[in-house]
């Protein structure tokens, strides 16, 4: 269990600070974006482990980084360029 804490937790990192790195425009300060991360891939790993046991490190680690980007995702600002005007003006 402690490594897959472990291991959950810097793939967060990891893919919180590439996020960072490839859409520093659409995310706020790196000081959030990294504990976010790191957050949300400890709790998909927790959730994972109870859901399936103690036997699939990898789909642990699965669950983990699919969380972690879920959890990223909702940070995203829109785009800058992306304005519509509305139908009825």
């Amino acid at each position: 269990m402690l490594l897959e804490a472990l291991s959950a937790a810097i793939l967060g990192l990891t893919l919180a600070w590439v996020a960072a790195r490839s859409l520093p425009h659409r995310l706020p300060a790196r000081l959030l974006v990294l504990p976010t991360g790191i957050a949300g891939a400890l709790f998909g790993a927790f959730v994972t482990h109870t859901a399936l046991g103690a036997g699939g490190f990898l789909l642990v680690l699965l669950g983990s980084a699919t969380l972690s980007a879920a959890s990223l995702s909702l940070l995203l600002r829109p785009a800058v360029g992306l304005r519509r005007s509305s139908a009825t003006a």
